[in-house]
């Protein structure tokens, strides 16, 4: 078993949560509810995490993504649609506004943002950076108050990453993180961390990233070697054989070169991470919704082709009926397929 630190969200992370708690009743009354409760399937408490895709477009065709699968159409999620579902969803105390596309190329992301924001909730999103600079975007998302940006950079010279990033311009998205980095130190906030999926064609890198990740001006990198297949067959057989099994050397050497540079360097691996007397807690605690308004079991699935509950109008009936037979599951040792990648094998 590896041994590393797993990312956590800034110290302003508790004291939103607890704020939020604080002003909102119902809030603070599921939370009781969710903290008093045993696992499960049956439950009396709504979500106390979310996902929500603000939209299933991307501008890039990253190989190791389902999006760049050949007729893959994607959508936006409308504002007024959004904030019904933040206004109904009146447990969840942190959220992120991500799927699978690129956030910003919904138009209102970051007005998003800042409607959950206002409310207390905890806010975080993963971008491609590649749009940062339009529209003084890197400015419009600090403001909104975003409680943590993950900007995915897989490579550290372009050749490697315009290899991995399909589309993408590596200078750009290298202008583009020094700008938000600047804009959020004149702003005295720390609200930006750089996230590498590693893989194969970005292990030459590998021992590169720590310096590079500050040459950008970010005091946070987290490296992943969680190359999943959204629960579809096939984009696991392909992840699969991107995927690189690091040493505890290989960890022990990458940290210290952090340490050298002040840099939080961290690490993120969801395989194998459940077993049967440890269950995913995700069934139990949060959902996603889709850009197209369809209730996902998580992230980790994401399209909802792949799987999905159904529409979102009906999202107390799935929440407290139809989902407890998929928690049921979980209890019972019968893991879904398309939750299998997270659990020991």
């Amino acid at each position: 078993m590896l041994k590393f630190k797993e990312p956590k969200p800034s110290e302003e992370y508790n004291y939103i949560i607890n704020k939020g708690l604080e002003l909102y009743p119902e809030r603070n009354d599921n939370y009781a509810k969710y903290k008093a409760s045993v696992k499960n399937g049956k439950i009396d408490y709504l979500p106390i995490k979310m996902d929500i895709e603000p939209t299933s477009l991307c501008n890039l065709k990253c190989h190791m993504c389902i999006v760049s699968t050949q007729g893959y159409k994607g959508n936006n999620l409308a504002f007024n649609d959004y904030k019904n579902i933040i206004d109904e969803q009146i447990g969840i105390f942190e959220l992120k506004i991500q799927g699978l596309g690129e956030p910003f190329l919904n138009k209102d992301f970051y007005k998003m943002v800042k409607y959950a924001s206002d409310k207390y909730i905890w806010t975080r999103s993963t971008t491609n950076a590649t749009l940062l600079h339009e529209n003084e975007n890197y400015k419009k998302i600090i403001d909104a108050n975003i409680g943590e940006l993950q900007i995915s950079i897989d490579g550290v010279k372009k050749s490697t990453y315009e290899r991995i990033r399909i589309n993408s311009n590596f200078d750009k998205v290298c202008s583009n993180s020094i700008l938000i980095n600047n804009y959020q130190k004149e702003q005295d906030v720390l609200k930006t961390r750089m996230w590498t999926l590693l893989q194969k064609d970005n292990y030459e890198d590998l021992f590169e990233f720590p310096e590079f990740a500050k040459k950008l001006g970010f005091d946070r990198l987290t490296i992943s070697i969680d190359t999943h297949g959204w629960g579809d067959d096939e984009w696991s057989r392909i992840n699969a054989a991107k995927r690189v099994h690091l040493t505890q050397k290989d960890i022990d050497k990458l940290l210290k070169i952090a340490n050298n540079i002040d840099l939080d360097l961290t690490f993120w691996d969801i395989s194998a991470k459940y077993t049967q007397d440890n269950v995913c807690s995700w069934p139990f605690s949060r959902c996603m919704i889709s850009a197209n308004l369809k209730v996902v079991p998580c992230c980790m699935i994401s399209d909802p082709k792949i799987y999905t509950f159904g529409e979102n109008q009906y999202f107390k009936q799935i929440w407290f009926e139809d989902y407890t037979k998929f928690r049921q599951k979980h209890l019972n040792n019968n893991i879904p397929s398309i939750c299998k990648f997270c659990y020991e094998r």
